[in-house]
């Protein structure tokens, strides 16, 4: 039958996202409590189809498709990670709004104003989770938020989201993103005005490549990662991890009180070929009472020792450490060269790891406990999900704790009993080096 159309009406059915999509893709008819929802949870794995159907939901806003929409939006926010993933996926992107809208129905998109404008008049606004300020002020009646577990502000970001969402006798919203367990996903999930609809990348493999299916889904089907990438489940913490997402929760704060010593923990990785491990780089202080605060993730991956070693002086200079601290089971006196090539003055203490890394970790963990390892700013989340999933047999796949085993060696450097560097207070936030008499520089 399909083969027996007219080249004419098989373009409009392709068109036609509302006979072919899949189930998941199709609008909820309620909320959790039963009645009208506001907002449209989408939980999938990789390549589940969640752009497309965030692109198609967005033109069936514009044009007020039922069911779909019930009125014409005038004005959408749409909300992504970073301004770069909200052009390249959302609006530029295969799946996106400019493919997902026919030629005549197709809006001009302004990048420099960060604007979508339909021929009808409609207008779509870019905003990047990174500045949840910049939220504040604009209205709308609709939006579409792109992986929000993977927002840096995600709480500010979606909070003055909500503030805006005011035109239109209703205004709704739609979040699609492959699950992560942070605080606000499972506040949304249970959230009475929240409908929930869910799929796996099984569901739209028709439309993946085959390579993939083989070797991704082959790998990782089944494992922790896969339950949360693939089928799109909110893992929780592992039972057995030494880290819970509550504790380091509990342990993160502002700003870091001046700081007597600072280091930079480096785990170089022993290749820079593609897919090799990542170069483990965190930066930490340490109180003059003994509280330790992380400071930043800088790991890298993917580049050549003169990369990563440029990235860790770089971390060093900005923080003005005292030391950089390089593991060297891998690299030996290598890894001292490579960072003293790119700064003949960075003092670098290296370090051997005689013991399993679950061993040097639970030290590490027992401190988090304690209460004397605080987390600076937002979540670095990478090196949280790390330390989350990292029990006795490591991380699921045998993955490599590269920014954990970072971690690590600076903590452990930091605590170590009988290292004395002198009085020497300073600020993060001042711009002024401090000063440091020469006497103070010896260690006893």
């Amino acid at each position: 039958m399909v083969r027996a159309l007219p080249p004419r009406l098989l373009a409009a059915l392709d068109r036609d996202f509302i006979t072919l999509a899949h189930a998941h893709q199709e609008p909820p008819l309620h909320a959790n409590n039963g009645g009208p929802w506001t907002t449209w949870l989408m939980l999938g794995g990789r390549g589940a189809g969640k752009t497309r159907l965030g692109a198609e939901w967005v033109r069936a806003q514009v044009a007020g498709t039922p069911p779909y929409a019930r009125h014409r939006a005038a004005a959408i926010a749409l909300v992504g990670e970073t301004e770069h993933d909200v052009r390249e996926v959302m609006i530029e992107g295969p799946s996106g709004l400019l493919r997902a809208c026919p030629r005549g129905e197709r809006p001009s998109w302004t990048a420099t104003r960060r604007r979508l404008e339909w021929p009808s008049g409609a207008v779509a606004y870019a905003f990047s989770a990174e500045d949840p300020e910049q939220l504040r002020g604009p209205q709308f009646d609709a939006a579409w938020c792109d992986e929000l577990a993977k927002w840096k502000h995600a709480d500010a970001t979606f909070d003055n989201l909500q503030f805006g969402l005011r035109l239109g006798p209703q205004p709704r919203q739609l979040v699609t993103t492959t699950p992560k367990p942070i605080a606000l996903l499972k506040r949304l999930v249970t959230d009475a005005r929240t409908a929930v609809t869910r799929a796996s990348t099984h569901a739209n493999a028709a439309h993946l490549s085959p390579a993939f299916i083989e070797a991704v889904i082959g790998r990782y089907a089944g494992t922790r990662l896969g339950r949360q990438e693939i089928d799109g489940e909110i893992i929780e913490d592992r039972a057995d991890a030494l880290w819970s997402r509550a504790a380091i929760e509990a342990a993160r704060v502002e700003t870091a009180p001046p700081l007597v010593r600072i280091v930079v923990g480096v785990d170089p990785p022993s290749s820079a070929r593609a897919g090799a491990d990542a170069c483990g780089i965190v930066a930490a202080g340490i109180t003059e009472g003994g509280i330790v605060y992380v400071l930043e993730d800088a790991t890298v991956q993917g580049l050549p020792p003169d990369g990563w070693a440029l990235r860790a002086v770089a971390l060093y200079r900005r923080l003005q450490a005292d030391a950089i601290v390089a593991e060297v089971n891998m690299g030996g006196d290598m890894v001292r060269a490579v960072l003293q090539q790119i700064d003949r003055a960075v003092p670098v203490k290296q370090v051997h790891a005689t013991r399993g890394k679950y061993l040097r970790a639970e030290p590490v963990a027992a401190m988090y406990a304690q209460g004397k390892v605080k987390h600076v700013g937002a979540a670095f989340a990478a090196l949280e999900d790390q330390m989350c999933d990292f029990a006795t047999g490591g991380l699921p796949g045998g993955a490599s704790p590269d920014r954990l085993d970072a971690l690590v060696w600076a903590v452990t450097e930091l605590t170590k009993h009988g290292e004395w560097v002198g009085p020497r207070i300073r600020s993060l936030g001042s711009d002024r080096p401090p000063f440091v008499p020469y006497w103070a520089q010896w260690v006893r």
